[in-house]
């Protein structure tokens, strides 16, 4: 099986921005027993930007293009060297691609990303994705990670894109301020009630919330791949997604 994960940065970091080491090696042993079990495994990696956060010591994220660049400079370098470590750990390499829009929207770099990224999964790498943060302007920026999943997933023909966020899936209201709030478990159409569910940005160190994550399931659904959005602080849920059990919200053409 083919299989995108995206990975939030509430995912990977304390809300300081220092990195969540316990909760990220766990995930990474997990991943590296899927890679074990025959998987191929791709990450889109947020963080590089939270990390360089706390790596600087600023205290909070910045909002100036040239600070966000610099931590993004500084947090990659982190991510990747996390990484690095962690999976070689179970014998597993990391290769690191950094993109921004234009490597999306032209169609000779595009087909040379694509073909650099096959060539990894023939050669049994992790590749681990990102927006290139440190050049990255408003003209040619993705913007956020689950866009850049999804379009990752539609590129690669992935079996299933995961989205391991701060949150369990789609609600039917605000799970933080409803307490009557319930999981929807299946989503099989994106409509305009469904678009009216979304939020905001839950976490103070990304750039994503439920919106994005629709637009990356109708992304996922238009090319035939299932999407699943489920909570990352529990990265044993990769293993009951693999089983076929339901967890968090899958978004799927009703068959």
């Amino acid at each position: 099986m083919r299989i995108v994960i995206k990975i939030g940065t509430s995912t990977l970091a304390h809300p300081t921005g220092h990195l969540n080491i316990r909760r990220v090696e766990e995930m990474c042993k997990i991943i590296s027993d899927m890679k074990n079990a025959g998987n191929e495994v791709i990450l889109v990696s947020s963080g590089a930007i939270g990390m360089g956060v706390g790596k600087l010591g600023l205290s909070c994220r910045p909002s100036d293009i040239p600070t966000k660049q610099a931590a993004a400079s500084v947090g990659q370098c982190e991510l990747m060297y996390t990484y690095d470590r962690i999976f070689s750990q179970y014998h597993h390499t990391v290769a690191q691609l950094l993109i921004t829009g234009e490597d999306v929207k032209n169609e000779t770099r595009h087909n040379n990303f694509n073909n650099t990224l096959e060539r990894l999964l023939e050669l049994n790498a992790i590749p681990v994705i990102n927006e290139n943060d440190t050049v990255a302007t408003e003209e040619i920026v993705i913007g956020d990670n689950d866009t850049l999943a999804a379009i990752v997933a539609s590129s690669v023909k992935a079996d299933k894109l995961i989205l391991l966020s701060d949150i369990d899936g789609l609600y039917t209201a605000d799970p933080h301020t409803d307490p009557q709030a319930k999981l929807i478990p299946f989503v099989h159409c994106i409509d305009d009630k469904l678009c009216a569910l979304a939020g905001g940005t839950a976490s103070g160190q990304g750039t994503g919330g439920m919106v994005t994550k629709l637009q990356a399931a109708k992304i996922c659904m238009d090319c035939g791949c299932e999407m699943i959005i489920t909570n990352g602080n529990h990265p044993e849920n990769l293993y009951d997604i693999l089983d076929g059990k339901t967890v968090g919200t899958t978004f799927t053409e009703r068959k």
